[in-house]
Formats: structure tokens, sequence, C-alpha cells
């Protein structure tokens, strides 16, 4: 029985291998990225490269040293590389997902702010979203404008056929060519500029 430890003194020895393993990693890791400046340093010396790549080299060479000091500080800690991967990779996707939703949304929303601001085209002009240069695409009487969407009323030559509208995406506008012309008159936009 004298042979073996109390068990609080061996939850004790434990938690301080633990911890003594904990600050080898952190000096360990000191160590490195001092030693590895110096390469850095030497090598910029050496072989006269720019002054920029200094700060670079060394940032780069800090960052991998601290991210393989963290994870064998959380390895000895109990946590799982595992773990830590799905965790990671897990909100990374669920981050990309969400920055390519928003990415359509804030796209829309930033283009009508400068439909607003360019005068591209107003509410009751006519317009034409063409595909490609002369291809006709949409076209319609503008009746509405929101964050999102523009709102085309079709022409109809029917008369006995239903109104149809069209919701355009904001960001449309500035990836195809459009062509306008005035709610008061039939003609195209470039004629009814005149030279003065």
């Amino acid at each position: 029985m004298r042979d073996r430890l109390p068990v609080v003194l061996e939850n004790w020895m434990g938690v301080m291998l633990t911890f003594g393993q904990v600050l080898l990693i952190v000096f360990v890791a000191w160590l490195l990225k001092r030693a590895v400046q110096r390469l850095i340093r030497r090598v910029n010396e050496s072989y006269n490269l720019p002054p920029q790549s200094l700060p670079g080299a060394r940032r780069v060479a800090g960052f991998l040293i601290n991210t393989a000091a963290l994870l064998l500080i959380l390895q000895r800690l109990g946590v799982s590389g595992t773990v830590l991967w799905t965790a990671f990779s897990g909100f990374a996707a669920v981050g990309a997902v969400a920055f390519f939703a928003a990415w359509s949304v804030l796209s829309n929303i930033f283009c009508t702010m400068l439909i607003f601001t360019t005068n591209q085209f107003r509410i009751n002009d006519h317009i034409e979203v063409l595909e490609n240069g002369e291809k006709p695409g949409f076209k319609g009487r503008v009746i509405d404008i929101n964050l999102i969407y523009t709102t085309l009323e079709e022409a109809n030559t029917d008369p006995t056929a239903t109104r149809s509208v069209l919701q355009v995406p904001n960001n449309m506008f500035f990836q195809r060519a459009v062509r306008r012309w005035r709610s008061t008159e039939s003609t195209p936009m470039w004629r009814m500029v005149t030279p003065k």
C-alpha cells in the first residue's frame, strides 16, 4: 500500500503533468519561432531579397508554428483532432453557404443603389435587357423598383391576353446591356439626347 500515492495526489500529479507538457509545448514553440525568424533574416541578408518579404515570411512562419502549438496543446488537454477538424469544416461550410447567400442579396441591394444614383431607368420607362448584343431579352414597362427586384410589365400585343409581370434581379442590369425608352415618348433614349 505504501508504494501507491493517494488518489488525490495521483489526480493532482496528472493535472501537473498535463500543465508541464503545455508549458513545454509553449516554450518549444517560442524557441522555434525565434530560430525560424533568425533563419529568415539570414536568408534575406544572404540573397538580398526585397525588404517587404521579411515581415510576410515572419507572419506566415509564426502563424504555422502557433497553429501547430495550439493543436498540440488541445490534444494534450484531451480534445480530439478529428473533432476539431469536423467542427472547423462544418463552420467553414456554413460560412461559405452564408457568404454566397448573402452575396447575392447584397449584390442586388448595391445594384439598386446604383440604379437610383446613376438614374439608369425610372418607373414607367420602357426597358429591354439584351442577352447578347442585339438578341432580345426581357422587355417591358418598369412598374416597381425594390431592393432586390425590378418589376416589368410585359407589353402584350394581344388585347385579350392577361397582364404578366417579370421580376428581374437588379444585378442583371449591370451584367447585360439595357435599352431604354422614356415613358412619354417611344423613341430610344439615345435619340432623345441632343448636343448643346
